[in-house]
């Protein structure tokens, strides 16, 4: 029999939740989703005008904001303390910070840039991790947004493809890590979605390609199109809730079956 709405337990109800890159699509997407869910959320980005856009446009008590750089250790230990300072808790994180690597043949490629590439989707996972684990709840939920270049690669992308595959080797070592006291962790691998982040991505890789990048993806993704962040947002719930109390370690394709 169906259970009416009215009567359903939200997913997240009593959760303390910190989304980092909370500024962006995906983050915003996902903010949107736990408050439904009953989560009071914490936004945490480096750009804080753009964390004020999010907070404005969710209008909820329920969220605030923090400002700081995924890569400065300093910023984001403090992140966590405010979680706690503010809620008494924390509960889940989505490590979602990114940056859009450019594109150019490896011997080409800007050693710099390579760099900055990996201090974003790596390192600040690690420090996520490393300073996250210290107050999460016992149960809690570490969620990475990774991608599905994570899981394959295409030319003229080498740093991105780099730091996704790393952050898959990092849960996996941090999931055994957390294991005895029943927090998971997880990476999420979105293919191709439709927001200003992957834009600035094709931009980059069309010349690459010597194609229209957004074509080129479309016509890789055998449901033949971009997800919208609201789907991403869904799977990121499951790894999130205690849906998926018993899922650690493992990396959730949400790709269109791109990578099939």
């Amino acid at each position: 029999m169906r259970v009416p709405d009215a009567d359903r337990r939200n997913l997240l109800e009593g959760k303390v939740a910190l989304v980092t890159g909370g500024g962006g699509s995906l983050g915003l997407a996902t903010a949107k989703l736990f408050l439904k869910e009953g989560a009071r959320v914490v936004l945490a980005d480096r750009n804080a005008d753009a964390l004020k856009t999010a907070q404005a446009s969710l209008d909820d008590v329920n969220v605030s904001t923090v400002a700081g750089d995924a890569t400065v250790e300093a910023d984001v230990a403090a992140a966590m303390d405010t979680v706690i300072d503010r809620h008494g808790r924390l509960d889940v994180i989505v490590a979602n910070a990114g940056t859009p690597a450019s594109a150019a043949p490896i011997t080409e490629f800007d050693t710099d840039e390579f760099d900055r590439t990996l201090a974003v989707h790596v390192r600040g996972v690690f420090l996520a991790c490393k300073h996250g684990l210290r107050v999460l709840s016992d149960g809690g939920s570490v969620v990475i947004v990774s991608s599905v270049a994570g899981l394959r690669a295409d030319p003229g992308v080498s740093a991105y493809v780099a730091a996704k595959h790393a952050q898959v080797g990092l849960m996996r070592s941090v999931a055994k890590e957390a294991a005895p006291r029943r927090i998971r962790v997880n990476t999420i691998h979105p293919g191709p979605v439709a927001n200003e982040f992957q834009a600035g991505i094709e931009e980059r890789l069309t010349p690459v390609l010597g194609t229209d990048a957004t074509a080129f993806f479309d016509q890789q993704i055998p449901l033949g199109r971009h997800a919208r962040p609201e789907e991403i947002a869904k799977s990121v719930l499951y790894l999130a809730s205690d849906q998926s109390s018993f899922t650690t370690g493992s990396t959730l394709v949400v790709d269109g079956g791109m990578s099939a």
